[in-house]
């Protein structure tokens, strides 16, 4: 039997064989102990697997006994414990000695789909730069499932990045919602306000400081160039005055602090603000 997929690691070699590695392929981790008889049943189920499986992820195991500080660190409390992890973080895990067709089932939900292997490939070509190629890529994932999360947030931020922000929107719309795909959503939002020339904008909110739609307009066209500070100050405005255009500043200031993050100072700061000119 071919060991090739087939390792044992210590605690100090986990963080580089099984966390770092399970961004290239995923790794299944076997808990377990010479002393355990459910794991000498276990055992060589998995690696029979793995050896058909020919690299379709690699089995590594720990022996708890040596490595008792690494099984506490992820919850073993029984053996044999099975984790599987893909990039970096735990994808399933089951514990006991399960027939083998429960084990294959198993795997097939925490290994990759063939979508996912596509959409691995338009990753792969975005990071080389080729847009277009990885934008197809991610079309024909979507055009099987049109909620696959990280092809659709992938797409998403590469038609915000060109200002496509309308189809970023279709895109985003098809996904379950998450913390993710709002941001995206704000991010789109904001883009959408992009221009390559503030003067007119200026001028607008200089010669009547008390337009609304001239300010907001001003503020959304900031945040598009990522200037926050001053767009805040905008819309702060705008809400204060509590004239037509109140509800429409207020949603802005709440995309760019989805955008900026909650922990961002100007978050903190500018919500407080917020909340104060609301109430």
């Amino acid at each position: 039997m071919s060991q090739q997929h087939i390792s044992e690691v210590s605690t100090a070699e986990f963080p580089q064989a099984v966390l770092q590695r399970s961004h290239e392929v995923p790794v299944v981790v076997d808990f377990w102990a010479t002393w355990c008889g459910p794991c000498k049943v276990l055992g060589p189920l998995l690696e029979r697997i793995t050896v058909e499986a020919d690299g379709t992820f690699e089995l590594v195991k720990v022996d708890v006994d040596a490595n008792s500080q690494l099984a506490a660190q992820f919850g073993v409390q029984g053996i044999p414990t099975v984790i599987a992890f893909r990039d970096g973080a735990v994808a399933g895990r089951f514990t006991g000695a399960l027939p083998q067709a429960q084990v294959r089932t198993w795997l097939d939900g925490v290994l990759p789909t063939e979508l996912d292997r596509l959409f691995e490939h338009g990753r792969d070509a975005a990071i080389a730069g080729d847009l277009l190629q990885a934008e197809q890529v991610f079309r024909m994932v979507l055009d099987q499932q049109p909620d696959h999360p990280e092809a659709g947030a992938t797409l998403a931020s590469l038609l915000i990045a060109r200002g496509d922000t309308d189809d970023a929107l279709v895109v985003l719309g098809k996904l379950t919602p998450s913390p993710e795909v709002e941001r995206l959503q704000a991010a789109a939002r904001l883009t959408a306000s992009r221009t390559d020339d503030l003067s007119p904008l200026e001028r607008a909110v200089e010669t009547d400081p008390g337009d609304g739609a001239a300010r907001l307009a001003l503020a959304r066209a900031l945040a598009s160039r990522s200037e926050f500070e001053p767009a805040l100050d905008h819309l702060l405005f705008v809400v204060r005055t509590r004239g037509e255009h109140k509800d429409d500043a207020r949603q802005a200031m709440l995309d760019i602090f989805e955008v900026l993050s909650g922990e961002h100072p100007l978050t903190a700061t500018y919500r407080r603000q917020l909340t104060n000119a609301l109430f």
